[in-house]
């Protein structure tokens, strides 16, 4: 096989140093599947492996990218045949082992998905992680008993990837979705994926008191910090907080009085640690009953593997909204 062209982050005394390079399957982690990659994405997580504004890679030098789609190369892997169509997301790819900013990726077939019926590997990649964490949040709070008939669902961080596919995805469900977002400009964006209200983060009174006036029935939440302990003191008797993200920090102040007394329950979201058999039936959704309605308004951006380098900045600024698919020659 000839060298093919990788967009590898190294460590160089102690800074991060990211550019493209030529490799070879030799030079990959090992894995059971090859798969030659025709598409991936940008998650704010690839964004703070890229630059090193977070420490992400757990070893180096490691190719970027926590997703990725394509067609199975070769397998020694049973379950896998050459020109199956595949996606892997997460899994520790950027993490602990070479991911998606590649032509070829090798990986162990426990993280290889089939790809699912009405799905393609440019749709996939605008679902990706993010969307892929949002429905994980979805699955496990219905999972947990949250339904529409419990109360409108709160969406933080909604202008983000995980935040709008959320959005779409929840009132596709026939749930009420406010959604909360520190961009007024997205109102209107938002209100279009389906969002019934639009909070504006720096309006919303956060409250100090142990229990606050019950107002959502749930809450997917990106950002953490005082934000999530607000959630907790509003959310109704039973509801559910997905927790999938810290942009707003990573501490949480709260008091077990909504645990106790209303019966909220808290679920961590892992969406790189899943478990296969959750990983398969969440993809499962996602073609179906989950599949987001306006993933064409969702997927703001299509780039080239050249533009790659220049388009992770906006993503640590918060000057991004919605997702970014990733061509790879």
């Amino acid at each position: 096989m000839k060298p093919f062209k990788a967009f590898r982050i190294h460590s160089e005394g102690g800074k991060i140093a990211a550019r493209f390079e030529q490799l070879t399957l030799d030079d990959l982690a090992a894995g059971d599947v090859v798969i030659q990659v025709s598409h991936s994405s940008i998650n704010y997580k690839d964004a703070l492996a890229a630059t090193g504004a977070g420490k992400i890679l757990r070893r180096y030098p490691l190719v970027g990218g926590i997703d990725l789609a394509g067609v199975v190369e070769s397998s020694a892997d049973a379950r896998f045949k050459p020109g199956e169509a595949v996606l892997v997301t997460g899994c520790g790819l950027s993490e602990t082992h070479d991911g998606g900013y590649a032509g070829y990726a090798r990986v162990p077939g426990d993280w290889v998905i089939p790809m699912p019926p009405g799905l393609d590997a440019p749709t996939a990649m605008g679902i990706g992680t993010a969307g892929f964490t949002a429905a994980l949040a979805i699955h496990r709070m219905e999972q947990n008993g949250q339904s529409p008939q419990g109360g409108p669902v709160a969406v933080t961080g909604a202008s983000g990837g995980v935040g709008s596919i959320a959005v779409d995805m929840l009132a596709g469900r026939g749930y009420k979705v406010v959604a909360v977002s520190g961009k007024k400009e997205a109102a209107a964006y938002l209100t279009a994926l389906g969002a019934a209200e639009v909070l504006l983060r720096g309006e919303l009174d956060l409250g100090s008191r142990p229990l606050e006036n019950a107002r959502f029935g749930g809450a997917i939440d990106n950002l953490g910090g005082d934000v999530l302990a607000w959630l907790t003191r509003c959310v109704d008797f039973w509801g559910s907080i997905a927790s999938v993200g810290l942009a707003g920090g990573p501490e949480l102040k709260t008091t077990v009085m909504p645990f106790i007394l209303r019966g909220v329950a808290l679920l961590g979201i892992n969406s790189s640690a899943t478990r296969r058999e959750w990983r398969l039936a969440v993809w499962q959704r996602i073609a179906t009953d989950l599949r987001p309605r306006h993933l064409a308004r969702i997927v703001t951006r299509s780039i080239g593997f050249d533009e790659l380098p220049a388009a992770f900045p906006p993503y640590l600024d918060g000057r991004v909204t919605g997702r970014t698919v990733v061509r790879i020659p």
